[in-house]
């Protein structure tokens, strides 16, 4: 027997006044109204209704029984709204992992908006290099830069994450300004050392620039290489040389002068930006809104 079932069944038949009038409600025939009540009694191993030919009344634990039943099942019924509640509205924590320079200079200034939407919603979020696995370690999403390699994640595109040549006033009137992409050659150029055995180590040493001629690969030296995004970004706003940095960097920088652009009639190499995320978990409301967030906010434009 189908407890559930059966307590619906027999507050159906006290609030109706018949089992006929039930066995409608229920969508069941008299006799299987019968049954469950029957059935129910059994368990219980006592009487719930008194039955005459012409009515039908509670017994005294009947009564008693019945409005447990109508709590139990209110109490049912708040915690399924409550599941509903739940799936319908993005709450709980998020854990997020993006790149440390795009992640600082504009995911994290984004998300103060995304935070005043959705008011039950905490993010924990881990700005790495590294490629997570998102599964093994726990991450809801991440946001990734470059090729991505074959897996079961979902991946949504947004801009491509682009990079600027730019060099500080001082440098400029200093050293004088590059103006064709073989002048590189004979500036101090500040070059990002990027790890061992990904597809951009070979701007350490080269630097790819396409005009109206084509792709012209330009070797550059110098005297610094760095490791960290912010630090050679430092090193161009000192005076100590050119440097190729993410637009989402310095935008600000070259807004307000501190840095230059050099060669803009030059386009440079972007590298494609995803979010991505297990396929399984975007059934999440919570997850949802922040995928949704991400593509709305950084899918349409390239970073200034």
């Amino acid at each position: 027997m189908d407890l559930y079932q059966a307590m619906t069944i027999f507050v159906r038949v006290v609030d109706s006044g018949s089992m006929t009038a039930a066995a409608e409600q229920s969508g069941i025939s008299t006799t299987m109204v019968g049954n469950y009540l029957r059935s129910l009694e059994a368990r219980l191993g006592v009487s719930l209704l008194r039955r005459t030919t012409r009515r039908q009344s509670l017994t005294e634990f009947g009564a008693m029984y019945y409005q447990r039943c109508v709590e139990i099942l209110g109490l049912v019924t708040d915690s399924e709204r409550l599941a509903e509640e739940m799936q319908a509205q993005p709450r709980g924590t998020l854990r997020i992992t993006a790149p440390p320079t795009f992640g600082s200079e504009c995911l994290m200034p984004s998300l103060a908006d995304y935070l005043s939407r959705y008011a039950a919603v905490k993010l924990d979020i881990v700005l790495t290099d590294r490629v997570v696995d998102l599964v093994d370690e726990g991450f809801d999403a991440a946001i990734r830069l470059g090729t991505l390699e074959t897996s079961s994640l979902i991946a949504r595109p947004l801009m491509d994450y682009g990079l600027t040549i730019c060099a500080s006033p001082a440098y400029l009137e200093r050293k004088g300004q590059p103006l064709k992409p073989h002048d590189l050659s004979q500036h101090d150029c500040l070059s990002f050392a990027y790890p061992a055995g990904t597809e951009w180590r070979w701007t350490e040493r080269h630097w790819r620039l396409t005009g109206s001629e084509g792709e012209v690969a330009v070797e550059v030296g110098g005297r610094v290489v760095v490791n960290n995004a912010q630090g050679l970004r430092r090193a161009a706003l000192g005076g100590m040389g050119v440097a190729m940095l993410p637009n989402a960097l310095v935008w600000q920088d070259l807004e307000q002068g501190g840095l230059v652009t050099l060669l803009p009639d030059y386009q440079l190499p972007s590298r494609p930006m995803h979010v991505v995320y297990p396929q399984e978990r975007y059934r999440s409301p919570t997850l949802r809104s922040f995928v949704e967030f991400v593509v709305q906010t950084f899918g349409q434009v390239r970073v200034a």
